[in-house]
């Protein structure tokens, strides 16, 4: 393929992501509102049983019909459907990144673009995996909505042709560095999901009185068990970003001759760093453990997307060839 067909190929498949995942917002947002509460004792995937007695001679036999729970409950249906777009939407932005990066000859990582449809893609496929192991389709709309914005960022505002890496991008920490921040930006994304949804389904809870919800809340696990899969996604992504921000640091040395210069992409690295450390302790401090420790994690992902989106785009400092 020529670099022109390379070129088109890779924004066919960024835009079809987007229509995947449009549909596939509207399936998890159809799951909510048509679905209803799934029965006591039904799991995943199992089926229903319902029975009628009936009498033979003096013995009474209770026969039993096995109802698929995706016949009882409509909206794990749609969230069935939009399972399978959001894998699919995950497939095709992974071809799209790659044709991107055989077009520009090099890691398709140089500029806020590829970053950021990269960083969209981290988003997915870290939600995608757990989900192999978990039933996260509760968490879908959450985590499709910020990718879908992401993507939409990308090809409105920040489109820009493949063009060769400046000198300080040219090494090897460039894979290094900013993989580690992907992983750090879908982690972080999925964990500022559950914090939010554990502020409103825990306000929800106190208000009735009861964790045993009606709704779509139903659908959601309690806002302790949120909680406590914010931790540990939290636990997870911190010494990843901790190990970017290191290896950021030893970049710039190679790149600029000095390990540290508080340039405003370092300095609000640094400050997300201390807002998940500040998380993490708070989490291990009696009286922060609820909605303060939530809140912590919320302000992490603010200024995780202030060092990602407004540093590289508002301000200028020896990272501003990261918006072009």
């Amino acid at each position: 393929m020529t670099s022109v067909e390379l070129a088109r190929a890779s924004n066919a498949a960024v835009y079809a992501t987007m229509v995947t995942l449009t549909l596939a917002m509207v399936c998890f947002a159809m799951s909510y509102a048509l679905g209803r509460r799934r029965p006591l004792g039904a799991q995943a995937g199992s089926a229903q049983s319902t029975g009628s007695v009936e009498s033979i001679g003096s013995t009474a036999v209770i026969t039993r019909t096995e109802a698929p729970v995706d016949d009882i409950d409509p909206g794990r249906r749609w969230a069935n459907v939009a399972m399978s777009l959001t894998w699919l939407s995950m497939l095709m932005l992974l071809l799209g990144v790659v044709l991107r990066g055989v077009w520009a000859g090099r890691v398709p990582w140089g500029n806020m673009y590829e970053f950021s449809i990269t960083a969209a893609l981290g988003i997915l496929v870290v939600f995608l995996v757990l989900s192999i192991r978990h039933d996260l389709r509760w968490l879908g709309l959450f985590i499709v909505i910020p990718a879908l914005l992401t993507l939409g960022l990308a090809v409105t505002v920040l489109y820009t042709e493949a063009a060769q890496l400046v000198p300080a991008l040219k090494s090897y920490w460039l894979v290094i560095h900013v993989s580690a921040a992907i992983i750090c930006s879908g982690a972080f994304t999925l964990a500022a999901a559950t914090a939010g949804m554990s502020l409103v389904r825990g306000r929800l809870e106190r208000r009735a009185g009861t964790t045993d919800l009606t709704g779509w809340t139903s659908r959601v696990p309690t806002s302790e068990r949120l909680r406590i899969t914010t931790n540990r996604i939290i636990a997870f992504a911190f010494p990843l970003w901790t190990f970017a921000v290191v290896a950021g640091a030893i970049w710039a040395e190679n790149a600029w001759g000095r390990y540290w210069g508080w340039d405003p992409k370092e300095t609000w690295a640094f400050i997300t760093w201390v807002v998940y450390a500040a998380y993490l302790h708070a989490r291990s401090t009696g009286g922060w453990r609820g909605d303060r420790a939530s809140w912590i994690a919320i302000a992490g992902w603010a200024a995780f997307l202030i060092n990602y989106f407004g540093v590289n785009i508002f301000v200028t400092s020896l990272h501003s060839y990261a918006g072009t």
